[in-house]
């Protein structure tokens, strides 16, 4: 699908999510030693994200959908319908990793493909056992550097959370550990065999772009190329001057007791090409303040609250934006899913 590639990434997290399944908040200590292991983990990549899948199901999602019980028994059933349909128990996971890869077949369209790590409190030689019987004889096994990669067909639709449709074909799986999966198609799979066999550490700047904050329920990282700023084809000459001092983006989300917390940072060519995209989007700020009115109603008020509380900042040669906004003006965003 031409330039559609934030959307992409959007549904490839949440289609790894559930894959990777729900992650259990674990003390800072151990966050910082597991989580860059399990990025460091990863293939070469264009991008990677760390999420903090637990805390969505026991932290975010109770409370953003407090309000709809009714939402959240649909999620529990969903899950409930994936682990029948793949052997694969989201709630016994802890963490996921994500690579992303960018190909360009043709002018104007991006590929992405992903591959997940994931890591928690099971047995993965029984998952896949499980996943096997799950599948009904519907996979097929490769052996690929000692290790055995069983591949699924699936062929279906997927609510996923309850909330998004994906489709979905074929997963392959393998044992990385007693407790850790990698998942995605047979060739990145097989990328991940290859990184970990020779424990070369593949991304180490966007690991730690997407560290940074112990924290958040996802960080992120990622870089942005020729090519990748050319298929988005962004029309306005001035934003598009703008977006080519980019070298690489970061950041994540978080969540306190009563805010959602969004951090995103730009790394361009020089502190000047960072202070001219600061007042470019300074302008958009402004501008897109004049067409919060056709909005619904809740979401102009979560526009406002998230323009309110914006404050865009240059460190360097690094534009960082930051905002909040409160819980409760999400939550009602949650019933239209």
């Amino acid at each position: 699908m031409k330039n559609s590639i934030f959307r992409s990434f959007a549904v490839t997290l949440v289609c790894c999510c559930v894959f990777s399944g729900m992650v259990l908040a674990q003390g800072n200590s151990s966050r910082a030693r597991v989580a860059p292991s399990l990025l460091s983990s990863l293939p070469p990549s264009d991008a990677v994200a760390l999420i903090n899948v637990n805390r969505v199901f026991e932290e975010a999602l109770p409370k953003l959908m407090a309000e709809s019980p009714a939402k959240v028994a649909e999620v529990n059933e969903e899950l409930a319908r994936f682990k029948t349909q793949t052997g694969l128990d989201p709630r016994s996971f802890h963490r996921v990793a994500l690579g992303l890869s960018y190909t360009y077949p043709s002018p104007g369209i991006t590929k992405i493909n992903t591959v997940a790590i994931a890591s928690g409190t099971f047995n993965s030689g029984a998952l896949v056992a499980a996943g096997r019987l799950a599948a009904n004889g519907k996979y097929v096994e490769e052996k690929y550097q000692s290790k055995t990669i069983y591949v699924f067909t699936l062929d279906r639709q997927v609510k996923l959370l309850g909330l998004w449709n994906i489709s979905i074909s074929d997963l392959a799986v393998t044992s990385l550990s007693s407790n850790t999966l990698a998942l995605g198609s047979l060739e990145s799979v097989r990328g991940i065999i290859d990184a970990n066999r020779t424990r070369k550490h593949a991304n180490p700047q966007l690991v730690e772009l997407a560290s940074r904050d112990p924290n958040a329920i996802m960080g992120f990282g990622g870089n942005i190329s020729e090519a990748l700023m050319q298929n988005l084809r962004v029309s306005n000459d001035s934003w598009a001057r703008e977006l080519t001092a980019v070298r690489q983006v970061y950041g994540s989300l978080g969540m306190t007791s009563t805010d959602m917390e969004l951090m995103v940072a730009a790394r361009t060519v020089d502190p000047a090409s960072a202070k001219n995209l600061s007042d470019t989007v300074e302008g958009l700020m402004q501008l897109g303040s004049f067409f919060l009115g056709r909005l619904r109603p809740v979401q102009e008020t979560l526009a406002r609250s998230a323009i309110k509380n914006l404050k865009v900042t240059t460190v360097g040669n690094e534009l960082q934006i930051k905002t909040a906004v409160s819980q409760a003006q999400v939550a009602p965003l949650m019933r239209g899913f």
